[in-house]
């Protein structure tokens, strides 16, 4: 028997398939990378193609140090002259042969994240531009963006429209990229970009590339972007022997730049395409993918196919609905426990627990760490180590206690004050020289460094002066809020308007939840310290045993291409997955990827999901009550148990909501979302949605194609399309300064105008 006999016969078509473009849409646990490796083989061993002709690409070093190992294996002798590569790695590769084209030295620099911040604050000095206003890393998030679509800093300032805004964006653009090319250096949009227009301008590098590279093969196609889009088909254009393997109900990375039109429109740039389907799954039990099927069958930006396995069904998918988040991960590690004691797992590390944003992760955490369950957070750090947990913190420590210096040290300049490292050092040798802490040594600071200097200190010593004062009386929860306003911290993370401050700030309002639950749970007089003191004990997880296994937490977006035998998927509630943002914006784009967000987190189980909502769940402090996440309500009744474990027990003496626990136990017993008896659930498929329909709100919308309509998020805009569906009107809007979307009506909520 030769390897290709253990293929299905769908693989087997597709690795025999060498000619002319081919699609495989390859479904979660399908097989791609088996397909991918054995057709690099087969055109080796069989095609007589030169190994040397063949280039494989994918996204991530792990990715391709993987591909490699089993092309060798596979392969053997002559394997090495295959390229497998990232996208980046390949075009360093061809940049350092070619880059003197473009006017740039073959030594050039590559300039990682932090190099790109020193660049863009000395270009923001240059310009004048208030980065109070206007942030240096949301104008290199635009800049990405730009170079993402092989936008230039030329053509950008040709379509700001006249918006300030933009127009300062792009004048920082320029000098951005002058800088660079100044200094020889590129960063890594710039790869790609630069590798786009090396072909695009030089025939004859373009040409050598084509014929080195026959066979082109791309791993996760649904995660390119634009400029990747354009390489790949610029390599391909002259044999357009390329094969693109990726799952368009896998595209989850649309902040990032990936399009999902590249995959869902390969068939337009290649109207001579094949194109197969890997449906059979190797992954999970039958219930599994039936829920997963289902659920994404509601998208219909996507390619038609549905997995199928040869598994047996397994359980049923567990719906655990409970009335908090503290109740929640009680359900977890109770049921972790109660599986590792009956053996039912041997290992920890067959467990893990998803969620939609890295803040959820902190009840779980500390739900762990009470029982002494080892976990591991894969994709991120800890909680309470996190950067801007640790900063706030560090605020807290230096007004509770100023002889810390550690803390006091932290967040002297954080956010941006203008305080000098040699202020700093003249504040420490006059501790140093008069026995006394780095804060103390700040009252004094006239005498150290009269000046300016001066006065930033005293400020900073003043507002942690009104700050201890404030500390004395009131909620501990609204003093943090004070805080946050007071230092300026929330403020310089909302200015930033990136997806990475948006998740630091989702992180602060976990904390400012947890004081809230400290406050309304102590059974003492609440304190600042007594709340600092708790969370060090909570935090302090480094008793851990760092050999042993682990169970691993994450969020769904670091979960992509791993799998477990047991999932927990957390939050699944309507505002937080999908988020009020998705909801409320209207987008039947931005929703659709939501779902596929839920599609890889149900394609991760192999034999057994379950999902958890919690009723009532704290933001900011600030109690919130949502109901059942609408994708939940999209899986088939008769896959679900609704029964929620018998014997668990009462929920942790910490949980804030513990006086409602009795009554909300007897609601569940009558009402759907307790899911206590399973001909309720019927209800839940049912009613309407979180802001109801069209139809249920008055009928068809009160405007028609061509009219003028106002969105509260795009602004001004016209209707160009609006179609019935089951339960709503989903309307085409070509707006102004956001082009066309497409929306559901009753969410939209569009005013004519």
């Amino acid at each position: 028997m030769n390897s290709y006999d253990t293929l299905n016969e769908v693989q087997k078509k597709a690795v025999f398939c060498t000619e002319g473009p081919l699609l495989i849409l390859a479904g979660a646990g399908s097989g791609k990378t088996r397909v991918l490796t054995h057709r690099i083989a087969y055109l080796i061993e069989e095609k007589q193609v030169n190994p040397y002709q063949i280039l494989a690409i994918t996204f991530t070093n792990k990715a391709a140090g993987e591909m490699r190992e089993r092309v060798d294996k596979l392969v053997g002798y002559g394997s090495e002259q295959i390229w497998v590569s990232t996208f980046h790695s390949c075009c360093v590769r061809i940049l350092r042969r070619y880059i003197d084209y473009l006017g740039y030295d073959d030594h050039f620099t590559i300039y990682d994240t932090e190099d790109q911040k020193s660049v863009m604050k000395a270009v923001c000095k240059k310009l004048e531009i208030d980065t109070k206003n206007l942030k240096e890393r949301t104008i290199l998030n635009a800049i990405s963006s730009a170079k993402n679509e092989l936008i230039t800093p030329e053509q950008f300032l040709l379509h700001t429209g006249g918006d300030w805004r933009q127009e300062r964006i792009g004048e920082a653009y320029t000098e951005y990229q002058n800088m660079l090319k100044s200094n020889n250096a590129l960063d890594f949009d710039d790869l790609l970009m630069l590798t786009v227009r090396l072909f695009q301008e030089q025939k004859e590098i373009l040409n050598y590339y084509q014929e080195r590279f026959r066979y082109i093969m791309v791993d996760e196609y649904q995660d390119t972007n634009t400029a990747q889009f354009q390489l790949v088909s610029l390599l391909a254009g002259k044999y357009r022997n390329l094969c693109v393997v990726g799952d368009d109900d896998q595209s989850i990375y649309k902040f990032r730049g990936a399009n999902i039109g590249n995959i869902l429109n390969f068939e337009d740039s290649f109207p001579d395409a094949v194109v197969m389907k890997l449906e059979q799954n190797y992954r999970s039990v039958g219930n599994i993918l039936e829920a997963a099927n289902t659920v994404i069958a509601n998208n219909r930006g996507r390619k038609p196919k549905r997995l199928w396995t040869e598994r047996p069904e397994g359980d049923p998918i567990r719906l655990w609905q409970v009335y908090s988040s503290y109740d929640e991960a009680q359900c977890v590690v109770d049921d972790i426990r109660k599986q590792m004691a009956h053996g039912v797992h041997t290992a920890y590390r067959d467990f893990a627990c998803l969620y939609r944003t890295n803040a959820q992760s902190r009840t779980l955490e500390e739900a762990f760490v009470r029982v002494g369950i080892p976990y591991r957070i894969v994709g991120g750090i800890n909680f309470y180590q996190r950067k801007e947990i640790k900063d706030v913190l560090a605020y807290m420590k230096t007004v509770d206690n100023g002889n810390d210096d550690l803390s006091v040290r932290r967040i002297l300049n954080v956010p941006r004050r203008g305080i000098g490292t040699t202020t700093i050092n003249k504040i420490q040798s006059y501790a140093n020289e008069h026995g006394m802490r780095f804060f103390e040594a700040m009252h004094h600071v006239k005498e150290i460094c009269p000046g300016r200097a001066a006065e930033k200190i005293e400020h900073f010593t003043d507002m942690i002066g009104v700050l201890r004062a404030k500390s004395e009386y009131g909620s501990l929860k609204d003093w943090a809020e004070e805080l946050l306003d007071m230092t300026g911290y929330r403020a310089e993370l909302e200015a930033e308007e990136t997806d990475e401050a948006k998740e630091r700030l989702e992180n602060i309002d976990e904390l400012l939840s947890k004081a809230a639950d400290y406050e309304e749970s102590c059974p003492e007089e609440p304190t600042l310290s007594g709340f600092l003191e708790e969370v060090s004990l909570i935090a302090d997880i480094d008793r851990l045993d760092s050999d042993s296994d682990y169970v691993m937490l994450m969020t769904i977006h670091s979960a992509k291409g791993l799998e477990f035998p047991e999932i927990y998927l957390c939050g699944m509630e309507d505002g937080l997955f999908p988020s009020y943002q998705t909801i409320s914006s209207g987008d039947v784009t931005d929703l659709e990827e939501e779902r596929r967000l839920c599609y890889v987190a149900f394609t991760r189980a192999m034999d057994r999901l379950t999902i958890l909502s919690a009723k009532m769940r704290m933001l900011r402090g600030e109690t919130q009550y949502n109901i059942l996440s609408r994708f939940v309500k999209e899986i088939p009744e008769e896959l679900l148990d609704t029964q929620l474990p018998q014997d668990r027990p009462d929920p942790p003496h910490h949980t804030p909501a513990r006086s409602f626990v009795k009554s909300y136990r007897e609601e569940m017993r009558a009402v759907p979302f307790g899911g206590k008896r399973t001909e309720d659930f019927s209800a839940l498929k049912t009613g309407a949605d979180l802001f109801g329909s069209a139809a249920q709100n008055g009928g068809s919308p009160d405007y028609g194609v061509g009219d003028r309509v106002k969105h509260i998020k795009f602004g001004v805009g016209t209707v160009e399309d609006i179609v019935k569906d089951t339960r709503d009107y989903q309307v085409t809007v070509n707006f102004d300064n956001f082009g066309v979307k497409k929306m559901f009506a009753a969410f939209a909520k569009l005013q004519k105008v």
